[in-house]
This record gives structure tokens, sequence and C-alpha cells, in this order.
């Protein structure tokens, strides 16, 4: 892939991510991209392109660890470019997306896709024992009532 050079009068897209066990996801945030380039490299990501209104737009992050640049992708949308993004350490949160502990004000992190997946096992279990605990309580309850009665509801 050619090396993206940074145009001189460019801008960043907004940007919004998120973590899961084994992939990163970043979302860019321009209408109608055109021109698209998309360099995945092992520690960042370089996006080149330009929007609705002929602008450039640019955005170069330097990723919080490494990653497997051979098995990420990205798709060019109508009003995003989406870039999923395999993570070389699986079940490792990223506090952050970027290297730096520094955040540019163009990103931000994608709250509706966000989940705190790293309590999702204990979550789970104790979700469970509260289950056998209540069928464990339906199993004390000693016999079950008489249903002679109903008989007479007969018409």
């Amino acid at each position: 892939m050619p090396k993206i050079v940074r145009p001189d009068d460019c801008q960043p897209a907004k940007t919004v991510w998120y973590d899961r066990k084994k992939y990163i996801t970043i979302n860019f945030l321009i209408q109608n991209p055109k021109d698209v380039q998309v360099d995945i490299q092992d520690t960042k990501i370089i996006l080149s392109c330009k929007d609705a209104d002929d602008n450039n737009i640019y955005n170069e992050i330097e990723f919080y660890a490494r990653v497997y640049k051979n098995d990420s992708r990205e798709k060019v949308g109508d009003r995003t470019i989406n870039v999923l993004i395999r993570k070389v350490k699986d079940n490792v949160a990223w506090p952050r997306l970027t290297k730096d502990t520094a955040k540019p004000a163009w990103l931000s992190v994608d709250f509706d896709n966000w989940r705190d997946w790293e309590h999702e096992e204990e979550d789970g279990m104790a979700e469970y024992e509260q289950y056998m605990d209540m069928l464990s309580d339906v199993k004390k309850k000693g016999e079950p009532p008489s249903m002679d009665d109903l008989d007479d509801l007969s018409d």
C-alpha cells in the first residue's frame, strides 16, 4: 500500500470507538466519504479521505497496544467509515484507544456500543447462582396444594 501523506489543509474526523474481547471498533463519522485510504499497521491507523464538501480529512491514531493488521477490516458507508481491528492480546481491556494518555478533542468513546465485558462472566455466574437459589426455594415450599376443589368448577 502506498504511504499516506498528510495533506497541508486537513482536519480530523469526529471519531468514536469501543472495546470488545478480541476487537476494537473505530467509527470515523464522515458524510459521504470519497477517495478513502485506510492504512492499518501493527501500532497505528491512518485514515485519509475527502468529505461531502471536499474537505481533506486526516486521522492518525497510535494504538494503546499492538494489533493484527492482517486480521482487521474497514467498511465505507454513507456517513461512516467503520474499522474492525483485531487485538494481539485477547481478553485484555484497553483503557483508551491511544498510546498517549492525552485524549484528542475529536476522539470519544462510543457509549451506545460500550460494554463492560471484563465482568460479564462474573455477572453471568451471579445471575445463575441467584436463579439456582430461587429454584431451591421453590423446592423447599413443601407439598403442592390439593386441587380437589377444581372439579367443582366443571360446567
